[in-house]
């Protein structure tokens, strides 16, 4: 199903500089094999404009987002556990950490109001750290 949703990020860096992105889109909402996903088209915004982002929720705990295009990644979120993974850009592959800190769902049926919310450190290994929070709802 069809559904209007917000989509709200926050990068900060250890120099304090603070970078917000907020888009409003269209997403694909739907269930398949007990896991939820929603998937939307980035846009200039969001500096990945020709990428696909597939969020997977599965359950309470775990939340999977691969982007395609022209910014390929997997980021995989689980509060208090560390992940490892690939980056693909233009200008190259770049290896990254995620550690999510704070992970809280409440999207189950699609409504207006419910989100997912994300709260995670991020480094591209040997060129930057990031803290991040990531909000997702539909509006």
């Amino acid at each position: 199903m069809q559904k209007m949703i917000k989509v709200l990020g926050t990068q900060s860096n250890a120099e304090g500089e603070k970078n917000e992105i907020e888009l409003i889109t269209e997403g694909k909402y739907y269930k398949k094999n007990n896991c939820y996903y929603l998937v939307y088209e980035e846009s200039e915004l969001s500096g990945m404009e020709g990428s696909t982002t597939t969020l997977k929720i599965e359950g309470k705990n775990k939340v999977s987002m691969q982007r395609f295009g022209t910014m390929a990644s997997k980021l995989v979120f689980e509060e208090g556990k560390n992940y490892s993974s690939q980056y693909c850009t233009e200008f190259g592959n770049f290896e990254l950490d995620i550690f999510t800190k704070k992970l809280d769902i409440a999207m189950v049926h699609g409504e207006k109001g419910e989100s997912l919310e994300i709260h995670y450190d991020m480094e591209i290994k040997g060129l930057v750290n990031t803290w991040n929070e990531l909000k997702i709802e539909f509006i």
